[in-house]
């Protein structure tokens, strides 16, 4: 019994120096910042391409004995310091740059790759060397395609530039640069000190400018406050004036009322007055109506009663009187027309003195040219009047015998026989 025990206690001794020896040189564990590469079996990627080794990151593996072989790829941060120094820009300008940058190896596929075949079992001082001069040589083709006012004026554009011009070449190194930071830029011409002096007069021409604008925006500001102190003085003026004016307006609508209450109390005086002076002009419109009556009205009656009868009996006497002439010359007439004949001789006979009288009278003084002489002694009546009538004629131009014969003629021829009372001369009664 106590061999048996002792074989067993052998054995499993043995078994764990046997598991000891495989967990501490067969089981690998992957801190975060490296990666396991277990070269020896074979593997293909994913772009079909076949490699010597697989690789474990983030965890844990076996290590095949015999076939496989362990390696480890520290991924952690290398700072490297880059000084380049008589890098020409663009323009022939020598430049001295120093910057720090942040290296990396690449942790991710297909980077990681062309770190394991080109980084692999390289030491860390010669990782950062072969980034050094990498960084370098793209630090030089970047100065070149830039003048030195862009390199110095925009530091954060130059890196960006660096950087892309890097990244390409360290990714086929199987490196990662995670920052870049462009730390001093030089030149032994003193061409940037020019620069900085031209920008340094800029700037104080600038600051100059700012300050010449700075005072006339604030004297515009002062005299843009003087304005609006002027306009608010104003204002306050204006409202001052306007309340003066509402108050004088307030104080005339009040004497208004009391002008208006005045002027109406001195109408209703003045009305109260009238009408009380109505009846006595109506008193005075009577008295004076009468007085017309008596002095005018009467009078004026009178005189037209007077003036109607003395019409009427001036009418009653032409009425009488043409009555009257109406008798004679019917009478006259009738006598005529008795008369036969010898009525025209008749009637020029009774009218012959007056009609002398009327005819001498009318007559001017006349020049007697022509005289005739008809001897009338021993004649008859009818002789004697024809004489008269001849004598007429040739002094006055008037033939009476043929005027009675026209006025005959015309009774005739009115009224066959009756001589017409209008062609009758106006006859007194005898």
């Amino acid at each position: 019994m106590i061999e048996a025990f002792a074989a067993l206690l052998a054995i499993l001794s043995l078994g764990t120096g046997a598991g000891v020896f495989v967990i501490k040189n067969l089981y690998y564990i992957c801190q975060p910042n490296e990666v396991l590469i277990f070269a020896g079996s074979s593997r293909r990627l994913a772009n079909d391409r076949k490699v010597g080794y697989r690789l474990v990151k983030g965890g844990s593996s076996v290590r095949l004995p015999l076939l496989e072989r362990a390696l480890r790829m520290d991924l952690s941060n290398m700072i490297i310091e880059l000084r380049v120094s008589n890098a020409y820009s663009k323009g022939g300008i020598p430049l001295t740059v120093e910057g720090v940058a942040n290296i990396k190896v690449a942790g991710e596929e297909p980077a990681i790759h062309n770190a394991i075949e080109r980084l692999l079992g390289k030491s860390r001082q010669q990782i950062e060397q072969m980034a050094k001069e990498t960084l370098e040589g793209n630090l030089r083709g970047v100065l070149a395609s830039l003048t030195p006012e862009q390199v110095n004026e925009d530091k954060i554009a130059f890196a960006k530039s660096l950087l892309d011009e890097a990244e390409d070449d360290l990714e086929k190194l199987g490196l990662v640069l995670d920052t870049l930071q462009i730390q001093n830029i030089s030149d032994d011409v003193r061409y940037l000190d020019s620069i900085g002096r031209k920008q340094q007069a800029d700037l104080l021409r600038d600051a100059r400018i700012a300050e010449a604008e700075a005072q006339a925006e604030s004297k515009i500001q002062t005299v843009e406050n003087d304005k609006v102190t002027a306009l608010s003085r104003l204002e306050r003026d204006m409202g001052i004036a306007q309340a003066e004016a509402e108050r004088r307006i307030k104080d005339t609508m009040t004497n208004r009322d009391a002008v208006v209450a005045e002027a109406l109390a001195e109408i209703a005086a003045d009305l109260a007055r009238f009408q009380a002076e109505v009846p006595v002009q109506k008193e005075r419109i009577k008295q004076v109506t009468q007085k017309l009556k008596a002095d005018v009205v009467a009078p004026a009656e009178a005189e037209c009663q007077r003036a109607i009868a003395q019409a009427q009996g001036d009418a009653a006497q032409i009425l009488e009187d043409g009555k009257a002439r109406a008798e004679g010359t019917l009478h006259l007439a009738k006598s005529w027309q008795a008369a036969g004949t010898n009525a025209r001789d008749i009637f020029l006979l009774q009218r012959l003195e007056t009609l002398l009288k009327t005819l001498t009278n009318a007559v001017p003084d006349v020049a007697v040219q022509n005289v005739t002489v008809i001897d009338a002694n021993g004649g008859t009546t009818a002789t004697k009047l024809a004489s008269f009538i001849e004598q007429l004629r040739q002094t006055t131009g008037i033939d009476l015998a043929e005027t009675v014969q026209t006025l005959t003629t015309k009774s005739n021829q009115s009224e066959p026989n009756t001589l017409a009372a209008s062609d009758l001369p106006d006859l007194p009664l005898s």
